[in-house]
């Protein structure tokens, strides 16, 4: 078996890329396949993508991308059995490429994605690339593809209306390799308990739906740290237990491990609903409970009360998170919960036998 990876960005950069198939290489080596994985930007593109400025630097990254790309297809592509185009395989204009790979090289192809990207991103829908994105290029792929890899059920609904080979992947963690540490929910005496959330830049909106919750608990006297991982830092200074510390590739699991238990709010848009509980996944990964909001697949992952809490109102929020902060036993049970769910049914042991039969 010989399969192309095209894949938006260069190895290892971007948690989409690492956790949906990265992590399974060695298991493509296992089984004697050979593969390559080729992103639309380089190195130094990627560096300056979200770097305010850098216009013409990143315009000519683009369209040095989409050159690359036409050449491949011209003289490599034949040489492969499989195709897998993740999100898709240039982020501008119509989808060209995956239509000369399917309909005029006859190629298999493996498409998959993990967010709603037939629709704009809230969090994008201003910026100038945005405007130069082709979302209804996803249903075109859909029908092309031999197969049709989503990260979760609404996704997968999504994809059933125009492939009847739609079928649930989801994003999994190494619970052997990389989430293998568990986090201890005892505190010094003392000691402050740290409520965690992690994510990028586009997804710190979600964040203002528990602003006003925390800055109750805070006005009430309980001791915590609210500590935000993330890729920049939130626009907000009402809360003074807020503490920032940026996102590292070579820190990710020990950053996140310095958590008692996290946070996952999200609102409730047409967007959020494609969300695969990243967020909720890494958490549990590490043995401490998930607070989430019950919108998309987080009401798969977390069962209220068994592996950590869904809450939907400031209410709910509020009476969670209290109750953790304050019953470091709840937290452990909880936790000890939520590291099972995630090896028994979101791990790469778990899953591995349904990633490689996308391809067969």
């Amino acid at each position: 078996m010989r399969i192309l990876f095209l894949t938006p960005y260069p190895l290892g950069k971007a948690p989409s890329q690492r956790f949906r198939f990265e992590q399974y290489l060695p298991e493509l080596d296992a089984q004697g396949w050979q593969y390559q994985l080729v992103p639309f930007l380089d190195e130094a593109t990627w560096s300056i993508l979200y770097k305010p400025g850098h216009v013409g630097a990143k315009v000519l990254g683009i369209l040095g991308g989409l050159w690359r790309r036409l050449l491949l297809v011209l003289t490599a592509v034949g040489k492969y059995d499989v195709v897998f185009v993740h999100r898709e395989a240039a982020p501008v204009g119509p989808p060209v490429i995956e239509w000369l790979i399917a309909r005029v090289l006859r190629k298999r192809i493996v498409y998959d994605f993990d967010d709603a990207i037939w629709l704009q991103d809230p969090a994008w829908e201003r910026a100038f690339a945005s405007r130069l994105k082709y979302p209804r290029k996803v249903s075109l792929i859909c029908r092309w593809a031999d197969r049709v890899s989503c990260g979760n059920a609404y996704l997968r609904d999504y994809a059933a209306q125009f492939s009847p080979q739609a079928v649930i992947n989801p994003t999994t963690l190494d619970t052997e390799n990389l989430h293998n540490i568990v986090r201890s929910q005892a505190t010094a005496p003392g000691g402050t308990v740290v409520i965690g959330w992690t994510g990028t830049h586009s997804t710190l909106r979600h964040l203002d739906l528990l602003w006003p919750v925390l800055e109750r608990l805070e006005q009430e006297g309980h001791r915590f740290e609210f500590r935000v991982i993330s890729n920049f830092p939130p626009d907000y200074e009402g809360l003074k237990s807020l503490t920032f510390r940026p996102w590292r590739k070579d820190t990710e699991i020990a950053d996140l491990a310095g958590f008692h238990f996290g946070l996952m709010p999200l609102v409730d848009d047409a967007w959020a609903r494609g969300k695969c509980a990243f967020k909720a996944l890494q958490y549990m990964a590490l043995g401490m409970p998930a607070l989430v909001s019950p919108v998309g697949m987080n009401t798969e992952v977390v069962q209220d009360g068994h592996n950590g809490y869904v809450c939907a109102t400031d209410e709910e929020w509020y009476e969670a998170i209290r109750r953790l902060l304050t019953d470091e036993a709840l937290r452990t049970r909880l936790g000890t919960a939520a590291r099972r769910t995630i090896v028994e049914r979101y791990s790469v042991l778990s899953n591995t036998r349904n990633f490689l039969n996308l391809f067969k």
